[in-house]
């Protein structure tokens, strides 16, 4: 593969590369603009709020609003749930696998990019900040749901969307403020949400009702059909697996702690949510369950009565969503940064100050108040469903990318020197990860996939122009 090596590469043919300590660039560890060497507002991460990261962008908005999305299949969505829960395990091991091999910021940007060229690369990076900038709007979409639990935002359309629009710019506003207070409110909202969540985890299951759960398959659906399309909304509850690895270029010894953080996010992440849950199919009745816009407030209103126990799980919901906002607005800079540093986005967005990506902070979350806005003043029904299935394909974009360089490297001899036996082991993990992928696709739906391709296509555009951009400097 003719792939141009960059000054920040880590690939077996760039062995002279300088390094840190840590094991990232010397370049990535100060910004690659300057300016950050030094600066009190920069700080790397370490493993605990690396795994913070990863946690907290995993168990964001998305499970507070996500048993009501996938009631109407019916019960069966446990079972998908499970399956997605393995696949999500897979992809995390694949991702720790690939940021041994290449820590840098950019994650499944650089790995695909390593493998396939510039292309493959800028796919990688359109798509996955596609997915950014749209799962920012769908997660301030569901904040207003439990929002409307203490205020009733509800009851005006411009009400509604000024919330939603503040939902998204106060973690911007902590982002351009720097790394330093990204990661100190990532660990304080992911530590306070665990406490909606287990209180509904465990105290659930103490006041759970069969009688609650309603049809394990509905009318008309076939179990194959709806396993599959509820498992493309719950994806949503998983994006943020690759959290540890995109910001790699901010983690101390990114080679052993990326790996690490997106293990053990991710497992603490499924425990939480399955049996979060099923305890939520089990004390909310299934015919209110499908109309809720807030199920775990209705969870812990029908364990202990009244309503002061929904308002507490609302206000701690929406500390947990303004942190997996704050987290995903880090990641939705990211990306274009690599890209643009290696010149497939515009060298804009490869400007740091305090550590962040300014300008890709302020595109990502203007392009995601234009979306909020647009789809409430739409009228469109089920918006938070719609965004969530979008992000779906376009996730998947990055992901396929990603486990198929992780084959590509290990057929080809560029991987490690390991046994057999290792070789075999993530051979299995990457094509597991990869059929997985491919799966969500198909789940996805006709117009999540034909709204995702709109999405990607767009990009092949600014690819050419980057590209020529690109060809008369070099002429």
């Amino acid at each position: 593969m003719s792939t141009a090596t960059t000054p920040q590469d880590t690939s077996p043919q760039n062995t002279s590369r300088a390094t840190t300590p840590s094991g990232g660039a010397d370049g990535e560890r100060h910004g690659g603009q300057g300016g950050d060497q030094g600066d009190r507002h920069a700080r790397r991460f370490g493993l605990p709020i690396a795994t913070a990261l990863v946690m907290g962008n995993i168990i964001g908005g998305g499970i507070f609003l996500l048993p009501a999305s996938v009631a109407p299949y019916g019960t069966i969505s446990l079972v998908a749930f499970g399956v997605l829960t393995l696949g999500a395990i897979a992809l995390a091991l694949v991702f720790g696998r690939l940021a041994r091999r290449h820590p840098r910021t950019g994650g499944p940007y650089v790995y695909a990019r390593e493998a396939f060229g510039d292309f493959a690369g800028f796919l990688a990076a359109w798509s996955y900040w596609i997915t950014t900038w749209v799962s920012n709007a769908a997660l301030a979409v569901a904040a207003v749901g439990y929002l409307d639990v203490l205020i009733p935002v509800h009851e005006s359309k411009a009400a509604t969307i000024a919330a939603a629009l503040t939902l998204q710019w106060l973690p911007a506003l902590a982002n351009l403020a720097g790394t330093r207070y990204v990661g100190a409110v990532q660990l304080v909202a992911t530590v306070l949400k665990f406490v909606p969540l287990l209180v509904v985890a465990v105290g659930g299951l103490f006041f759970f009702d069969s009688a609650n759960l309603g049809p394990f398959l509905a009318d008309g659906d076939s179990a194959l059909g709806a396993v599959s399309a509820s498992a493309a909304i719950l994806l949503f509850s998983y994006l943020g697996v690759e959290s540890a690895a995109v910001s790699a270029g901010e983690v101390r010894d990114a080679r052993r702690n990326v790996g690490r953080a997106t293990v053990l996010g991710t497992l603490g992440a499924a425990a939480i949510y399955l049996l979060g849950t099923l305890s939520v199919f089990g004390t909310v009745a299934h015919d209110r369950l499908v109309d809720s816009g807030a199920p775990f407030s209705d969870a812990v209103n029908a364990m202990f009565g009244g309503s002061w126990g929904g308002t507490a799980i609302a206000c701690m919901a929406l500390v947990s969503m303004v942190g997996a906002l704050n987290g995903w607005t880090l990641l939705s800079a990211q990306t274009p940064y690599a890209a643009a540093r290696d010149g497939l986005f515009p060298k804009v967005f490869a400007h740091k100050r305090r550590g962040v990506p300014t300008v890709g902070v302020v595109v990502t979350v203007v392009l995601a108040s234009l979306l909020t806005v647009y789809n409430y003043t739409a009228d469109t029904k089920g918006v938070f469903e719609i965004l969530v299935l979008v992000t779906t394909f376009t996730a998947t974009v990055p992901y396929l990318l990603s486990t198929a360089a992780q084959i590509y490297f290990l057929l080809s001899g560029r991987s490690e020197r390991v046994d057999r036996g290792r070789l075999i082991r993530d051979g299995v993990l990457a094509g597991a990860a990869f059929a997985f992928s491919m799966w969500l696709v198909a789940g996805s739906g006709y117009a999540a996939v034909y709204q995702g391709v709109l999405f990607l296509f767009a990009g092949v555009l600014v690819y050419a122009w980057m590209s020529a951009r690109k060809a008369r400097a070099a002429a």
